[in-house]
């Protein structure tokens, strides 16, 4: 029996082409799949929009498109603008629209995590009312957030600007208003549902903000942390804050102070505790307050300055009622004609004397290693009240 040579058997040439031909149908149905989700994705924007129009939040863009592919949709909106306009006639009557404009919104979302949304804000933005030139002007040289939950009611949203700045505009002049080196605001669902009852959890963190205007005490640079928990919302559904306030009040809602730090220089100060709204939509609570450094900004309430112009009646009512204003300048005049120069004396030492007062009210503590004091900071009808010396005054909420 001879020898055979057996030849080797071909293999069908089809199997080749199973892996290339399965790659193409992958890449043919993920691109379809895309395309479609970013027709969704320009379906939903559209659907969000609408409804918060009809809160009176109108969003615009003037060129709108959507990019991105393979693996991501971004969504890039030019020329972007919100418009914040009256629900009511009484409301028109009383409120201006107010529009924001800026330059660009980039939205990006994976294709797999759809309810992740994050978005990026291209400065400056300017602010006008309607028919009004821009009155003021938000710069930053980094802006973005991130939104959990959408194309739903979202669950979590964080905003974070860096070297935010806004101005107010006079024409071609532009004053400062507010500076922060950083700001961070997050906010999340902790209790209820977005349409049953929801309460909020919320923390605010500014480094080196300062504001021009409003206070000597707040135009210094400060850091601050604010914790709060937002209570007796009926809902989450878009409405204008003022309606949403009004909502809180007639549920006997408040906002928790769970935990507050700011520190300015050598002063650092924490407080804690509810505030509410009164019918008039004024702001009523207390906070315990613990304050380190609390001399160092005793000058900035303005006490010498308002002995120089004559104590305010409702002042003096607050602080030692029954005293009249003119008695107070009487002695202070008295006082330079005895001995030139003693009135100037007590004025210039008030502020000691009121520091001593204040220190009386509360309690001896320690505070981060620091001698402080603790005693309440009340507010009183959108009054605010650091011991007997009201310090600020709060317009209401609706």
């Amino acid at each position: 029996m001879s020898d055979m040579t057996l030849a080797p058997r071909r293999r069908p040439l089809w199997r080749l082409f199973i892996m290339p031909v399965l790659l193409l149908i992958a890449a043919a149905a993920w691109s379809v799949f895309w395309f479609y989700a970013a027709s969704q994705a320009e379906v939903t924007a559209d659907a969000w929009r609408a409804r918060e129009a009809k809160s009176g939040r109108v969003y615009d863009c003037a060129k709108r498109s959507v990019a991105g592919f393979p693996f991501r949709l971004e969504v890039r909106c030019d020329g972007a603008s919100v418009s914040l306009q009256s629900q009511t006639a009484e409301q028109a009557a009383t409120q201006a629209a107010i529009t924001a404009k800026l330059g660009e919104i980039l939205v990006v979302a994976q294709v797999y995590d759809p309810k992740l949304l994050i978005a990026e804000f291209t400065a400056p933005a300017t602010i006008s009312e309607r028919g009004q030139p821009p009155s003021m002007v938000v710069n930053w040289s980094k802006a973005r957030s991130s939104v959990v939950g959408l194309p739903a009611v979202p669950q979590r949203i964080s905003l974070v600007f860096d070297d935010a700045s806004i101005d107010r505009i006079n024409g071609p002049v532009q004053a400062p208003l507010a500076r922060a080196k950083h700001i961070e605001l997050h906010g999340r669902f902790v209790e209820g549902s977005p349409v049953d009852h929801p309460v909020i959890e919320t923390v605010l963190q500014i480094a080196a903000g300062s504001v021009q205007g409003l206070h000597p005490l707040l135009a210094e640079p400060f850091d601050a942390e604010v914790r709060t928990m937002l209570s007796g919302l009926k809902d989450f559904s878009p409405k204008p804050w003022p309606v949403r306030f009004r909502e809180i009040q007639a549920a006997g809602g408040h906002v928790e102070i769970v935990q507050s730090r700011v520190q300015q220089g050598d002063l650092i100060a924490v407080a804690a505790g509810p505030l509410g709204l009164g019918a008039d939509g004024r702001l009523d609570g207390e906070l315990q307050m613990t304050v380190a450094g609390i001399e160092k900004v005793i000058p900035a309430l303005g006490i010498e300055k308002m002995l120089d112009e004559g104590v305010p009646q409702a002042t003096l009512d607050r602080v030692a009622p029954g005293v009249k204003t003119q008695d107070v300048n009487n002695l202070l005049g008295a006082l330079d004609r005895a001995i030139p120069g003693l009135g100037k004396v007590v004025k210039q030492n008030a502020n000691v004397g009121v520091a001593a007062g204040i220190n009386a009210l509360g309690k001896e503590t320690v505070l981060e290693g620091k001698k402080a004091r603790a005693f309440p900071l009340r507010f009183v009808d959108g009054a605010v009240f650091l011991g007997p010396l009201k310090v600020g005054q709060i317009p209401p909420l609706f």
